[in-house]
């Protein structure tokens, strides 16, 4: 039986305490932290190699596994990131003395820049919506208020209506690491959630789901996974060839603002990220576009 407090299982648990109390992780990051752990344990456990004994060596042959079986790049670099803080965290605690991961390199990604959409895109997507249908007036709105706000679906399915202030035009939103921040709303995303609410206050809601936003038919907030599959079928009955999804609607909502002359702090403070290095990635889809508009527009190009 597994009873000393350094055993693999009790050694998962106290990061995991750790990541939820010292980091104040949501419990959807947890899970995406503990998930990707999981791999270096099961792969630890086929080499018969303690959590204490392991080297650079074998995080080397653990980075190089990832790659032999199709991982992407960019979903390898996320569970070696995973893989640096559990070691910080074991020789934080004392559980090790050393970090092996300090030389323990990621793979090398080319610049991408995420799909956005334009607004008048946005405008084919909601406008292809059927409101005949009871949730298209809901899926309006949740599309509105992604590209208005600029929120991740993790905050707009746990979008409360006392966190809605829309006389005074912001909603409140509990962002990554607890951190509570204000949003300005737009009156057509206002006008949409009205809309939306005169079908909600007809529903039979669940106890315990009244204050949410957004529900599904059977009275209960919606999850990502919903939301993900309604925008992907809606940009297929709008015609829209880019690969999109709800993220995509919060990287149209900055680059939108980004073109419209924002100040980058002031779009680091709407989407509630830690570091203006997160933010950065924006300047460089304006400037693809800005070099668009050059090619088509400028006079010594035009024939």
């Amino acid at each position: 039986m597994e009873t000393n407090k350094k055993t693999p299982t009790n050694i998962v648990k106290a990061y995991q305490r750790y990541l939820k109390l010292q980091r104040g992780y949501s419990a959807n990051t947890l899970d995406a932290y503990i998930r990707d752990l999981q791999k270096l344990m099961d792969y630890l456990v086929r080499e018969d190699k303690q959590l204490q004994e392991v080297e650079l060596e074998d995080l080397q042959h653990f980075a190089a596994g990832l790659h032999d079986i199709g991982i992407h790049p960019r979903s390898q670099c996320r569970i070696l990131s995973g893989v640096r803080s559990f070691f910080r965290f074991l020789q934080l605690d004392g559980y090790r003395d050393d970090d092996p991961t300090e030389l323990l390199e990621s793979p090398v990604l080319g610049e991408h820049l995420p799909e956005v959409l334009s607004p008048a895109e946005v405008d084919s997507l909601e406008n292809s919506i059927d409101l005949s249908k009871w949730e298209g007036q809901r899926n309006r709105a949740i599309i509105e208020v992604l590209f208005s706000c600029g929120l991740r679906v993790s905050e707009l399915v746990n979008l409360k209506l006392t966190d809605l202030y829309l006389e005074e035009q912001y909603l409140r939103v509990m962002g990554k690491g607890s951190k509570e921040r204000l949003v300005p709303i737009s009156p057509k995303a206002i006008h949409e959630l009205e809309l939306w609410y005169e079908t909600r206050k007809h529903m039979d809601i669940k106890r315990g789901e009244e204050d949410y936003v957004f529900l599904n038919r059977r009275g209960a907030h919606l999850t990502r996974t919903m939301i993900l599959i309604m925008i992907k079928r809606q940009a297929v009955e709008a015609g829209i060839t880019k690969t999109i999804s709800p993220h995509t609607l919060r990287h149209s909502f900055a680059t939108a603002l980004l073109e419209g002359g924002a100040d980058l702090r002031a779009i680091q403070a709407m989407l509630g990220h830690e570091s203006i290095g997160t933010t950065e990635i924006y300047t460089h889809i304006d400037m693809s576009t800005l070099r668009q508009q050059i090619l088509e527009h400028h006079p010594r190009n035009m024939r």
